[in-house]
């Protein structure tokens, strides 16, 4: 019986992977595959890089542990080593979880046109969703461009049980393998079984207090799931499947919770509707931007003089990570407070974040910018000071990140222009006044509209 290559991309795990259970019951032998694929590699900076890295060799020795089967790596382009490898080891099928991004959907017809030469046939199984993208679709068979209508329909659906771990797996173990990429460091846990332990602790200690403790970034109460999901180290079906009985205990947290992952689901469905949106705004404005200067250079580095922002950019360029809720805020600054369009910051993140998923991080950024997928938010414009006010409210948070201001107590730190001593350990003074920029943006977004409605008149 021919080999079967198992080409994993975004699902690097063991557990509810409809993949790896169909080359399993194939019968045939397996050979795991990942290709390190210098489109997605080079752009990636360290923290990236890193945490792929460190997903790989837990991957690798789950199937040494449970199967005695190696993961093979091979760097290059798909659409050569894909093809290359199948005929390396005499594979009939390749299989594969769809991918559903716009460069993952470009490359994997590629890959099949190339396999299709070879007389090599291609299997899709499953998605890094719950539910497909290009599924849900309303009763006129078109997108949803609104969240709440999509929710209440993608919760209607339904999503599939987790499938079964594989029994046994066959795989061949004198393959050629490049070595695994090498983690420079592994700031946090990675692979199935961390994620699994992490989801674990999550509903036993977390989940009650989720929904007051959400937008806490000086404390720990989400999930930490979003690098997880961001390399199939678990799947939402999984989540959601446990997350169903809580729910219909009655756990309000629970079902809050399901709502954030249906965001998810939403921003990855627009996506794939809308290829585009990527890098351009859904719904164009005649928005006028400034272009990047020293202020977006300050942004970057954390030294825009408002605290919670710089704590936000901080915890990003240390770590490859930011909570959500300074997310929104640092990119409400760069936005409406610098006037910079969106996709220069939404590529500063994607670069950095290790759990930097393409639909969430640009339609995130589109949701803050007012040009996604809210009817009319522009207007929304974040307070750097009172959002870090509100959600740090002892400045603990500010203080881990920015060491200047350190010796301010409680929340002084979100206002050490207020402080005697505020500048004393050299933080820098605020770039741009909030209040006059706000009004700023306000003026733009009021001759956008009036140039928008000319235009169509």
């Amino acid at each position: 019986m021919r080999p079967v290559l198992l080409w994993l991309r975004r699902d690097l795990r063991l557990h509810d992977h409809p993949a790896l259970l169909a080359a399993a019951d194939s019968g045939a032998p397996v050979v795991p595959l990942f290709v390190v694929d210098p489109r997605l590699w080079a752009p990636a900076l360290g923290p990236r890089q890193d945490r792929l890295a460190a997903s790989l060799r837990a991957l690798a020795g789950d199937l040494l542990d449970r199967y005695a089967v190696p993961l093979v790596i091979r760097h290059g382009s798909p659409a050569q080593v894909v093809p290359s490898v199948a005929a390396e080891v005499g594979a009939g099928t390749v299989t594969l979880t769809a991918e559903t991004t716009p460069y993952g959907r470009r490359r994997d017809a590629a890959v099949t046109a190339a396999l299709g030469d070879r007389g090599v046939e291609i299997v899709a199984r499953g998605t890094a969703y719950a539910i497909g993208p290009g599924t849900i679709l309303t009763g006129g068979g078109t997108p949803y461009r609104v969240f709440t209508p999509f929710s209440r329909a993608w919760r209607s659906h339904g999503a599939p049980g987790p499938a079964p771990l594989p029994a046994q797996l066959q795989g061949l173990t004198d393959v050629p393998s490049d070595p695994l990429p090498d983690p420079r460091d592994e700031a946090s846990p990675a692979g199935e079984g961390a994620a699994r332990a992490r989801w674990r602790w999550f509903l036993e200690e977390g989940l009650a207090a989720y929904r007051s403790d959400r937008d806490r970034p000086d404390i720990d109460g989400t999930s930490r799931l979003s690098e997880a999901l961001k390399y199939g180290e678990i799947h939402p079906r999984t989540l959601l499947a446990e997350l169903g009985a809580a729910e219909a205990a009655g756990s309000s947290t629970a079902a809050k919770f399901v709502t954030e992952l249906a965001w998810r689901e939403f921003y990855a469905d627009v996506l794939w509707h809308h290829p585009d949106s990527a890098w351009r705004d859904l719904r164009p404005m005649a928005l006028d931007y400034d272009e990047p200067d020293e202020r977006f250079v300050e942004w970057q580095e954390g030294r825009t003089g408002f605290p919670f922002v710089d704590a936000g950019m901080r915890q990003l360029a240390q770590t490859g990570w930011m909570h959500n809720r300074v997310r929104m805020v640092t990119a409400s600054f760069l936005v409406k407070d610098l006037h910079v369009w969106w996709p220069h910051g939404a590529r500063h993140f994607m670069a950095r974040l290790r759990d930097g998923d393409l639909a969430s991080n640009s339609h995130g950024w589109q949701w803050v910018a007012g040009t996604g997928t809210d009817a009319a938010p522009y207007f929304r414009i974040f307070n750097p000071v009172s959002q870090g006010q509100k959600f740090d409210p002892r400045g603990d948070y500010v203080r881990q990140w920015v060491p200047e201001l350190g010796h301010l107590p409680g929340a002084a730190v979100h206002e050490p222009w207020a402080h005697p001593q505020g500048y004393a350990a050299g933080y820098p003074a605020r770039i741009v006044d909030h209040a006059a920029e706000r009004a700023e943006s306000l003026r733009r977004y009021a001759a956008s509209r009036e140039t928008n409605q000319s235009t169509q008149g």
